[in-house]
């Protein structure tokens, strides 16, 4: 029944980061050893204070609706947030909250976008991004930023690449999938381009923001230019840093006119986010911090293993990424013959080394693949041992 589905879903495709997830799946039900470095989720388990805040929620009896924008008490732990990490001073009617930081991106795009509307996605970017854009009838212009300008959009591409139509530029730092991480001055650089351009926002994704290496404060667009913070929307989330991926807790801060408009998508779609999960993410924004370090540190360690055994091998470039989980490095030498795409050589780690990674091309930068080192370190450590020995034999 394809000719039944609108024209953009059917333009519309599933993340690539699920579907080698799935792939690797369906190997290892088949009885194959299969380590799967494709999933963006941490291995660690929600703190024990945020579980055990769910679960006094639950025994509260608080599992009924609560407002579309979510409750008042985390919409407050939300607020502390901004000013206590960000500096950010934002009001009730300034706070959304949704299911997932991925739904506060989509219920932006669906509330801003009329057709052919352009949003600036900087690549290498989330896989979602370009469909999100395209499901809300707009047009995803591609930037591509590669490793040789450090995964980074310069002011100058942004100047060049503004029209008329652009209505917003989407940028994640922390990056996924590359790690990169913009520093105060290119933030700031990148927002006086967009001052010169009154018509273009700024939709700032912030869901890395704990798991940073450079040992320097945590900047966002809002923050380092309050100038441009009346156009700026600003999201992150619990997934990431409190380890809590399944309970689908996100946020996002900006102009009292655009989070009305978020929360009329929000209220004709899932109404609200799980009343416990929010109960739970009051506890994790409030709550003690003291495992974050530990967390980190750990992913330090494991991004040292990844990108000394990819540095290792002959054929293979990359880089060592600043924030969030993942390496990208370069594969464009190992291509030929049969494995003539970085999806080939994905396909290829799979299939004849049990390896389940990410290619590059799914995030609008060929000639890469990603590797999510949110696994334990005896998992990386015989992945990288596989990968290695597969790329041998390619050569």
């Amino acid at each position: 029944m394809t000719h039944f589905l609108s024209k953009r879903i059917a333009g519309a495709k599933p993340a690539a980061t699920r579907e080698m997830t799935r792939l690797g799946n369906e190997l290892a039900r088949a009885g194959r050893s299969i380590i799967s470095l494709a999933q963006g989720e941490p291995d660690f388990d929600t703190p024990m204070h945020v579980r055990e805040a769910g679960k006094a929620a639950i025994d509260a009896g608080k599992t009924r609706y609560t407002d579309v924008p979510g409750t008042r008490e985390l919409t407050e732990a939300i607020i502390r947030k901004f000013r206590r990490d960000n500096g950010l001073v934002y009001q009730q009617n300034e706070i959304t909250i949704g299911v997932g930081s991925k739904q506060v991106l989509y219920n932006a795009l669906q509330a801003t976008l009329d057709a052919g509307d352009e949003v600036i996605v900087p690549t290498p970017a989330w896989v979602s991004y370009m469909d999100m854009v395209t499901l809300a009838e707009g047009l995803p212009v591609v930037l591509r930023c590669g490793a040789e300008q450090g995964f980074k959009v310069t002011p100058q591409q942004l100047e060049r690449t503004i029209t008329p139509r652009t209505k917003w530029l989407m940028l994640n730092s922390p990056s996924n999938p590359s790690g990169a991480v913009y520093s105060r001055d290119e933030l700031v650089a990148l927002g006086e381009v967009l001052l010169r351009h009154p018509h273009v926002w700024f939709m700032s994704d912030d869901i890395y923001e704990k798991i940073l290496y450079t040992g320097l404060p945590f900047p966002t667009m809002a923050a380092v230019l309050p100038a441009l913070a009346s156009r700026c929307l600003t999201i992150n989330g619990v997934s990431k840093a409190f380890a809590m991926t399944g309970w689908r807790c996100g946020y996002g801060a900006g102009p009292a006119e655009l989070i009305r408009g978020i929360n009329l998508v929000q209220g004709q779609s899932v109404s609200h986010t799980s009343s416990v999960s929010q109960a739970a993410a009051v506890a994790a924004l409030d709550g003690p911090m003291d495992f974050l370090g530990p967390f980190v540190e750990a992913y330090r360690r494991r991004r040292d293993l990844v990108v000394a055994a990819m540095k290792a091998i002959d054929g293979i470039e990359c880089s060592v990424p600043d924030g969030a989980f993942y390496v990208f490095p370069g594969c464009k030498a190992l291509l030929g013959g049969k494995i003539d795409s970085d999806t080939n050589l994905c396909m290829y780690f799979l299939e004849h080394a049990g390896v389940a990674t990410v290619p590059g091309s799914a995030f609008e930068l060929p000639g890469h693949f990603r590797i999510s080192y949110a696994a334990s370190d005896a998992e990386l450590a015989e992945g990288m041992r596989r990968i290695t020995a597969a790329c041998a034999a390619l050569r």
